[in-house]
């Protein structure tokens, strides 16, 4: 471990959560609240500063901290947002020696053996690797494979190569931020909302996989399927024969930036349909895929106009890169997030609170009534609203609110799961790249109908077990005469002994049977008719003979147990 940039990275992070403490929390109590807002702009910015000076000189891990957070312009002050925005394209690039050394290594040949062409320049820098512009020759097969000799074509590929010792810079930065993550893991408000030390565990592991460009390569090609005849979405192809664990060599499909707002408009392609794709096709990563891009940084996003792609989509394709840092949705947390969405987008607030506890995001000692009504309260005031119109949120409001949830809010009953970390890191980008787009963006345009969509899956679930459950009931009915008739057979060859406890049983046995199967088939008839009319959007009605069917469902499940 790097002992003196450890210790870099220890004295900073203390020096700013000292300075927070002393002059954010203790100064107030003492009658300086007023000094303390003035001047937390200034000392936001020079904060910020600091932390950007100190990442561009370390590179690392750092980098990447300051990336998510130049994105979070939903959440965090203009004043920290703007001064670590240069990240993004400000990271060093290595020297081409050591770069070519990677290489060179990695295939064992020459750097020109390998490729045909390789820039010394690099394209990008990031905070693990940088690329390079590069050509490699293709076989190229004539009309008349049979008779015509193989062809080389030379192909335009980017060329990602790890940068050297970088697993060893992410041990020390791992190191720095886990004493970190120790003191804020201290602090009983942190400590009860996040286990500090299992998140940094995952993000460990997630960021090795994330220098395996072997596994990036994957990835890439699972995100490439899962999009299979979609033209409005572009992945670049991997070149298998020219990537190894640290050298990743892919299709060329740089274009426009998606936060080169003058260029996306230059091109007569509408920035509100730009953020509307980007947030539909999120929609699908994370709730029909279950597997998403975890890294959506503006680096990493192009818009291809039309004319510049083969073959030409809808006018512009949305295009993806960097593939080293993707999750996956595990089935518990998916059902958790599909029932929170079908919630917010029909506004159902039991349901939501309902989505927070399959989701594992609130304390066991959660006022769960107070939560419902808040959340009430937030759909009243904030559904439907744009971008624009939620940051207007005066403070006047806030202040109302607050009082009259001050008891939630000193208990803030709710905790950072750690298999959404890397979900909640993507959500937060993509909310600051589409407010970014288009400030008068509406999220609700798309997620209502989203969740109007998964509730019509729900109900198409739901019938096929109904009429899983129907066609049992019916066997059991058909099957009764012949069952009755080979009893009454027995009887009268006088094979059968009867009892009459034993008769009065069975008699009870085949009325609750059929009373079952007729409770069955009503239950069935009248839910399948409540769904239809709630889709024709005739909701009384509709209502009404689904609770019809939920009493009789209640009625056939006592029957069951009765048997």
């Amino acid at each position: 471990m790097n002992t003196r940039r450890y210790r870099k990275i220890i004295f900073f992070f203390a020096r700013a959560i000292s300075s927070f403490f002393i002059q954010d929390i203790l100064l107030p109590h003492l009658g300086g609240r007023a000094w303390s807002r003035r001047t937390r702009p200034e000392r936001l910015r020079r904060m910020a500063a600091a932390f950007r000076t100190l990442a561009v000189e370390m590179g690392g891990v750092l980098i990447k901290v300051g990336q998510f957070l130049s994105s979070r312009v939903d959440v965090l002050p203009e004043e920290i947002t703007a001064e670590l925005e240069g990240l993004q394209d400000e990271v060093p690039a290595e020297r081409f020696p050591d770069i070519r050394q990677v290489v060179e290594a990695d295939f064992g040949v020459p750097l020109g053996e390998k490729f045909v062409a390789f820039e010394e320049l690099p394209v990008a820098a990031a905070s693990l690797g940088q690329v390079h512009g590069a050509k490699v020759a293709q076989e190229e097969k004539e009309a008349d494979a049979l008779t015509s000799p193989p062809r080389l074509a030379l192909v335009d590929v980017v060329v990602k190569v790890q940068r050297p010792n970088i697993e060893s810079l992410i041990a020390t930065d791992l190191a720095a931020l886990r004493t970190v993550g120790a003191w804020l893991h201290a602090y009983r408000p942190v400590r009860r909302r996040a286990n500090i030390p299992a998140l940094l565990d995952e993000f460990t592991r997630i960021l090795y996989q994330e220098i395996d460009y072997l596994a990036e390569g994957h990835n890439a090609e699972t995100f490439a399927a899962n999009f299979t005849g979609d033209d409005r979405i572009r992945v670049p192809q991997v070149f298998w024969s020219h990537t190894t664990r640290r050298v990743l060599t892919l299709e060329n499909v740089m274009a426009i930036k998606v936060s080169d707002f003058a260029a996306i408009s230059a091109a007569g392609i509408d920035r509100g349909e730009v953020a509307s794709r980007l947030i539909d096709v999120y929609l699908k990563q994370i709730f029909e895929d279950g597997f998403f891009h975890a890294d959506p940084h503006p680096g990493n996003l192009f818009i291809c106009p039309a004319g510049d792609q083969e073959p030409p989509g809808d006018d512009w394709q949305l295009t993806f890169v960097d593939f080293g840092m993707v999750g996956r949705v595990p089935d518990n947390l998916l059902q958790g997030l599909r029932e929170m969405l079908i919630a917010i987008g029909v506004r159902d607030t039991a349901r939501l609170v309902k989505s927070y506890q399959m989701i594992g995001v609130l304390l066991p000692e959660a006022d769960l009534e107070l939560i419902e009504k808040a959340e009430a309260r937030m759909f009243e005031r904030f559904w439907g609203k744009s971008m624009s119109e939620l940051q207007h949120f005066s403070h006047p409001e806030a202040a109302q609110f607050a009082v009259e949830f001050r008891q939630l809010l000193y208990a803030m009953p709710f905790q950072v799961p750690q298999d959404m970390i890397f979900l909640a890191r993507a959500v937060g980008l993509l909310a600051g790249i589409c407010t970014g787009l288009d400030p008068d963006f509406n999220v609700w345009t798309h997620l209502a109908p989203y969740a109007h969509k998964l509730i019509s899956r729900q109900a198409g679930a739901g019938l096929s077990e109904i009429l899983e459950q129907v066609k049992r009931l019916a066997s059991i009915f058909i099957a009764m005469p012949g069952r009755v008739d080979a009893m009454l057979a027995r009887m009268e060859r006088g094979e059968m002994e009867v009892r009459s406890r034993e008769l009065t049983h069975q008699i009870l046995h085949l009325e609750l049977a059929f009373q079952q199967v007729a409770g069955g088939i009503i239950f069935a008839a009248l839910f399948l008719g409540g769904l239809q009319l709630v889709l024709a959007d005739m909701l009384p009605g509709g209502y009404a003979l689904l609770f019809a069917s939920a009493v009789c469902l209640v009625w056939v499940i006592i029957l069951g147990r009765q048997r």
